[in-house]
């Protein structure tokens, strides 16, 4: 069996390339807010996305909690106001709401839950829009800019136009942070590999030790892969699979089946003949 030439040049190429899957592709489900995510290496993970009611009964948990503190702090502060003064006082109560009415929602999203009080009651999260923990700047630039969601005049009119114009029900603040807010109790996983086939096929051509390697890692992979990413790359070797799309997929996986399993018999037979006779 004479090597071909480069019959998995695509594929190899599409693996190794800086760009490959760059992009992230989001596809959403019918009559349910969960959506799939494909990240730069791949890999297909699943969000569950909030949609702006829930958020705003967040948001709500969260006001409520801000005035209880605020009513406590002010009694508090009054009784002490007869001792220090009530120009005291009140400078200390104004920063206090500054604090929570600015840093409040920040120091919360940025922890390690990544959800204020509110969020958390209705079991929500936020994210960044490949699942990942946000950071202190994200966390900051999506609650500095709340202030032109709630424009006009704090109807928070902006803000819900923003949420129902995205798939992923973004207000602004989220847009320029690039975060999502998702329903922490579903956890974003990995799509499941797919049975390996039941009939390994043998390669039609020789391939180089990386196109092997390539083909081996693509059957290896391509369980992580959404179904269109998985036809795409082995679309890239079309010419070694004879077909393209979903046959191509199923061709590729077991002609890699088969290398494996000839790996399998090599490396077990070269055991058994560095074994010792007995006498």
């Amino acid at each position: 069996m004479q090597p071909h030439k480069y019959p998995l040049a695509g594929l190899y190429a599409a693996g190794k390339s800086p760009t490959f899957g760059s992009q992230l592709i989001v596809t959403t489900e019918k009559l349910d807010t969960q959506q799939a995510v494909e990240l730069a290496e791949g890999v297909e993970i699943r969000l569950r996305v909030a949609g702006p009611m829930l958020r705003a009964g967040a948001y709500a948990l969260d006001l409520l909690i801000r005035g209880v503190v605020m009513i406590v702090a002010s009694i508090g502060m009054g009784l002490l106001g007869i001792a220090i003064g009530q120009r005291l006082v009140t400078g200390a109560l104004l920063l206090a709401w500054f604090l929570l009415e600015w840093f409040y929602p920040v120091l919360f999203e940025a922890g390690k839950r990544g959800a204020t009080p509110g969020k958390r009651i209705l079991g929500l999260r936020v994210v960044q829009a490949t699942g990942s923990p946000i950071t202190a700047g994200q966390a900051i630039v999506r609650n500095f800019l709340r202030w032109v969601d709630g424009m006009p005049f704090f109807t928070y009119g902006c803000g819900m136009a923003s949420c129902l114009a995205t798939r992923r029900f973004q207000r602004l603040g989220d847009l320029a942070a690039g975060t999502v807010v998702i329903y922490e109790r579903v956890t974003p996983s990995p799509a499941l590999a797919a049975p390996p086939p039941i009939t390994p096929v043998p390669l039609p051509v020789g391939l180089s030790a990386d196109e092997t390697r390539a083909l081996v890692r693509f059957r290896e992979r391509a369980g992580l892969w959404s179904a269109a990413r998985r036809e795409e790359i082995a679309d890239q070797a079309s010419a070694l699979s004879g077909a393209s799309g979903a046959p191509g997929v199923s061709r590729l996986m077991a002609m890699a089946h088969w290398v494996q399993d000839k790996k399998q018999s090599a490396g077990a037979g070269g055991r058994n003949g560095d074994r010792p006779n007995k006498k």
